[in-house]
Protein backbone atom coordinates (compact mmCIF):
# COMPACT_ATOMS: atom_id res chain seq x y z
CA UNK A 1 0.00 0.00 0.00
CA UNK A 2 1.49 3.52 -0.76
CA UNK A 3 0.07 6.65 -0.63
CA UNK A 4 -0.63 8.82 -3.52
CA UNK A 5 1.51 11.10 -2.60
CA UNK A 6 4.49 9.02 -3.38
CA UNK A 7 2.88 8.00 -6.63
CA UNK A 8 3.53 11.72 -7.75
CA UNK A 9 6.36 12.33 -10.18
CA UNK A 10 9.48 12.83 -9.52
CA UNK A 11 9.04 11.17 -6.33
CA UNK A 12 8.82 7.23 -7.40
CA UNK A 13 10.50 7.92 -10.84
CA UNK A 14 9.10 4.47 -12.05
CA UNK A 15 6.29 2.10 -10.87
CA UNK A 16 7.12 -1.66 -12.81
CA UNK A 17 4.49 -4.22 -13.08
CA UNK A 18 6.24 -7.67 -13.24
CA UNK A 19 3.84 -10.34 -13.48
CA UNK A 20 3.81 -13.98 -12.35
CA UNK A 21 6.24 -16.13 -14.43
CA UNK A 22 4.24 -17.95 -17.10
CA UNK A 23 5.19 -21.66 -18.11
CA UNK A 24 8.57 -21.29 -19.60
CA UNK A 25 9.74 -18.85 -17.42
CA UNK A 26 9.20 -21.39 -14.47
CA UNK A 27 11.05 -23.68 -16.23
CA UNK A 28 13.90 -21.42 -16.46
CA UNK A 29 13.41 -20.71 -12.86
CA UNK A 30 13.49 -24.20 -11.68
CA UNK A 31 16.50 -24.91 -13.92
CA UNK A 32 18.45 -21.74 -12.43
CA UNK A 33 17.61 -22.92 -8.93
CA UNK A 34 18.77 -26.49 -9.22
CA UNK A 35 21.42 -26.10 -12.06
CA UNK A 36 23.78 -27.13 -9.18
CA UNK A 37 21.89 -29.88 -7.60
CA UNK A 38 22.07 -33.69 -8.40
CA UNK A 39 18.57 -34.43 -9.88
CA UNK A 40 17.10 -37.89 -10.42
CA UNK A 41 17.03 -38.69 -14.58
CA UNK A 42 13.33 -39.36 -14.20
CA UNK A 43 12.33 -36.11 -12.62
CA UNK A 44 10.99 -33.93 -15.71
CA UNK A 45 11.63 -30.34 -14.42
CA UNK A 46 9.35 -29.43 -17.11
CA UNK A 47 6.42 -31.31 -15.87
CA UNK A 48 6.87 -29.69 -12.72
CA UNK A 49 7.17 -26.20 -14.16
CA UNK A 50 3.15 -27.38 -15.37
CA UNK A 51 2.24 -28.41 -12.19
CA UNK A 52 3.48 -25.02 -10.82
CA UNK A 53 1.25 -22.50 -12.46
CA UNK A 54 0.21 -19.24 -9.97
CA UNK A 55 3.87 -19.66 -8.61
CA UNK A 56 6.01 -16.35 -8.28
CA UNK A 57 9.64 -16.99 -8.28
CA UNK A 58 10.61 -16.94 -4.74
CA UNK A 59 7.87 -19.55 -4.38
CA UNK A 60 9.45 -21.85 -6.92
CA UNK A 61 13.08 -21.33 -5.21
CA UNK A 62 10.88 -22.18 -1.75
CA UNK A 63 10.14 -25.20 -3.08
CA UNK A 64 13.43 -26.31 -4.85
CA UNK A 65 14.78 -25.69 -1.37
CA UNK A 66 12.59 -28.20 0.41
CA UNK A 67 13.38 -30.47 -2.11
CA UNK A 68 17.09 -30.48 -1.76
CA UNK A 69 16.90 -30.22 2.13
CA UNK A 70 14.36 -33.26 1.88
CA UNK A 71 17.00 -35.09 -0.17
CA UNK A 72 19.78 -33.90 2.21
CA UNK A 73 17.53 -35.05 5.46
CA UNK A 74 17.12 -38.69 3.41
CA UNK A 75 20.69 -39.17 2.56
CA UNK A 76 22.12 -38.40 5.88
CA UNK A 77 19.30 -40.92 7.50
CA UNK A 78 20.73 -43.76 4.82
CA UNK A 79 24.27 -42.22 6.05
CA UNK A 80 23.26 -43.16 9.54
CA UNK A 81 22.08 -46.79 9.05
CA UNK A 82 25.11 -47.73 6.86
CA UNK A 83 27.93 -46.90 9.38
CA UNK A 84 27.42 -49.95 10.84
CA UNK A 85 28.16 -52.03 7.57
CA UNK A 86 31.36 -51.34 5.41
CA UNK A 87 31.77 -47.92 5.86
CA UNK A 88 31.45 -47.35 2.16
CA UNK A 89 28.66 -44.85 1.15
CA UNK A 90 26.96 -46.01 -2.19
CA UNK A 91 23.93 -43.07 -1.76
CA UNK A 92 23.38 -41.22 -4.48
CA UNK A 93 21.73 -38.12 -2.40
CA UNK A 94 20.20 -36.78 -5.57
CA UNK A 95 16.56 -35.01 -5.58
CA UNK A 96 14.28 -37.66 -6.46
CA UNK A 97 10.65 -37.53 -7.35
CA UNK A 98 9.88 -38.52 -3.57
CA UNK A 99 11.25 -35.39 -2.46
CA UNK A 100 9.43 -32.75 -4.96
CA UNK A 101 6.30 -35.14 -4.03
CA UNK A 102 6.90 -34.05 -0.42
CA UNK A 103 7.59 -30.71 -1.33
CA UNK A 104 4.20 -30.31 -2.47
CA UNK A 105 2.36 -31.25 0.30
CA UNK A 106 4.50 -28.25 1.40
CA UNK A 107 4.17 -25.53 -1.28
CA UNK A 108 1.85 -22.80 -1.35
CA UNK A 109 1.61 -19.89 -3.90
CA UNK A 110 2.03 -16.42 -1.69
CA UNK A 111 0.35 -14.76 -4.24
CA UNK A 112 -3.56 -15.03 -4.17
CA UNK A 113 -6.15 -14.21 -7.16
CA UNK A 114 -7.88 -11.13 -5.09
CA UNK A 115 -4.04 -9.80 -4.91
CA UNK A 116 -3.49 -10.08 -9.12
CA UNK A 117 -6.59 -8.42 -9.12
CA UNK A 118 -5.78 -5.70 -7.20
CA UNK A 119 -1.63 -5.55 -9.10
CA UNK A 120 -3.54 -5.33 -12.09
CA UNK A 121 -5.74 -2.30 -10.91
CA UNK A 122 -2.60 -0.63 -9.90
CA UNK A 123 -1.39 -1.41 -13.39
CA UNK A 124 -4.41 -0.30 -15.23
CA UNK A 125 -4.19 3.03 -12.99
CA UNK A 126 -0.35 3.85 -13.15
CA UNK A 127 1.50 2.52 -15.97
CA UNK A 128 0.69 4.83 -18.53
CA UNK A 129 2.01 2.50 -21.81
CA UNK A 130 -0.23 -0.14 -20.60
CA UNK A 131 -3.11 2.09 -20.20
CA UNK A 132 -2.78 3.59 -23.60
CA UNK A 133 -2.43 0.05 -24.97
CA UNK A 134 -5.48 -1.10 -23.30
CA UNK A 135 -7.75 1.77 -23.88
CA UNK A 136 -6.39 2.59 -27.93
CA UNK A 137 -5.35 5.97 -26.76
CA UNK A 138 -2.23 7.87 -27.19
CA UNK A 139 -0.73 10.75 -26.95
CA UNK A 140 -0.77 12.68 -30.34
CA UNK A 141 1.40 15.40 -31.00
CA UNK A 142 0.96 17.61 -34.04
CA UNK A 143 4.85 18.30 -34.75
CA UNK A 144 5.85 21.25 -36.83
CA UNK A 145 7.10 20.81 -40.69
CA UNK A 146 10.64 20.06 -41.88
CA UNK A 147 11.75 23.20 -42.65
CA UNK A 148 11.86 24.32 -38.97
CA UNK A 149 9.28 27.08 -39.63
CA UNK A 150 6.12 26.01 -38.41
CA UNK A 151 3.13 27.11 -40.13
CA UNK A 152 3.39 30.98 -41.36
CA UNK A 153 6.22 31.86 -39.84
CA UNK A 154 8.30 33.69 -42.45
CA UNK A 155 11.46 35.72 -42.31
CA UNK A 156 11.65 39.40 -43.91
CA UNK A 157 14.40 39.40 -46.10
CA UNK A 158 14.64 43.22 -46.57
CA UNK A 159 13.90 44.01 -42.95
CA UNK A 160 16.48 47.06 -41.55
CA UNK A 161 16.52 46.13 -38.04
CA UNK A 162 18.10 42.92 -39.01
CA UNK A 163 20.95 42.90 -36.99
CA UNK A 164 22.88 39.53 -38.40
CA UNK A 165 22.31 40.80 -42.03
Amino acid sequence: MLDEALLRPGRLDQLIYIPLPDLPARQGILESTLKKSPIAPNVPLSFIAQKTEGFSGADLAEFCQRAAKAAIRDAIAAEELKAGDDGMDDTSGEITRKHFEEAFGGARRSVAGADLAKFDQFRKKFDPVYKNAATGDGCMIQWPDDTGLGGGATAAADDDDDLYA
